[in-house]
């Protein structure tokens, strides 16, 4: 399996469904996009992933601006 964002086949499983088996989350190590493996196939696959939403390392290392990531709200 590869990310469907980036082409990196790097992948983490952040979390399993509770019913054993039904779905995983995963993340890309590379670019961070991340998708529940029920997902559609234009998220989950390479393939159907939308052309213009694609990444490759040279799109992110040529990013203009990272976002960063907010802090917290105390609640």
């Amino acid at each position: 399996m590869i990310c469907p964002r980036c082409a990196h086949d790097a992948l983490d499983t952040l979390a399993h469904s509770p019913v054993p088996g039904v779905w995983d989350v995963l993340q890309c190590a590379r670019c961070l996009y991340t998708w529940r493996t029920t997902e559609p196939a234009r998220r989950t696959r390479r393939d159907a992933y939308p052309a213009q939403f694609r990444l490759t390392q040279e799109d992110m290392d040529n990013a203009i601006e990272v976002p960063a990531v907010p802090p917290l709200h105390a609640g």
